[in-house]
C-alpha cells in the first residue's frame, strides 16, 4: 500500500491556520507553528475576557449609580435595598442609564427607595 503524504490536506490546513492568524505581528502570521501557538493564546485571552467584560460593565454601572446617589445625599447600598423593598425591579444597567439620561426620574426613584427603607424597620 502506498504511503499517503497528505499534500493537499496539509496545505489547506496550513492555509486555514495562517488565515486565522492574519494581522498578527512578526512571524506569528507567517510560520505555521508560531501562528498555532499565537492562536491558542488569543483564544484563551478571548475566552477569559468575554467573562471579564461582564464584570467590568457591572462595576462601571455600580460606580455611576454610586456617584448619582452621592449627589442626592444617599448611599448605593441604601438605594438598592430601598428599591428591593419597594418592589421596583430595575437592574443596575437600567439604573445607570436612568441616572445619566433622566435625572428627574432617578430623583423619584431615590425618594421612593428612601421612603420604603424608612417604612420597614430592619430586623435585628
Amino acid at each position: 500500500m502506498p504511503r499517503v503524504r497528505k499534500g493537499a490536506a496539509r496545505t489547506q490546513a496550513r492555509r486555514k491556520l495562517l488565515r486565522a492568524a492574519r494581522g498578527y505581528y512578526g512571524t506569528k502570521h507567517r510560520l505555521k507553528q508560531q501562528a498555532k501557538v499565537a492562536l491558542m493564546r488569543a483564544g484563551r485571552f478571548a475566552h477569559r475576557d468575554r467573562r471579564a467584560r461582564k464584570r467590568d460593565y457591572r462595576s462601571l454601572w455600580i460606580t455611576r449609580i454610586t456617584a448619582a446617589c452621592r449627589m442626592r445625599g444617599t448611599r448605593y447600598s441604601l438605594l438598592i435595598n430601598g428599591l428591593q423593598q419597594a418592589g421596583i425591579l430595575l437592574n443596575r444597567k437600567m439604573l445607570s442609564q436612568i441616572a445619566i439620561d433622566d435625572p428627574k426620574t432617578f430623583d423619584r426613584l431615590v425618594e421612593m427607595a428612601k421612603a420604603s427603607a424608612t417604612a420597614v424597620p430592619a430586623s435585628a
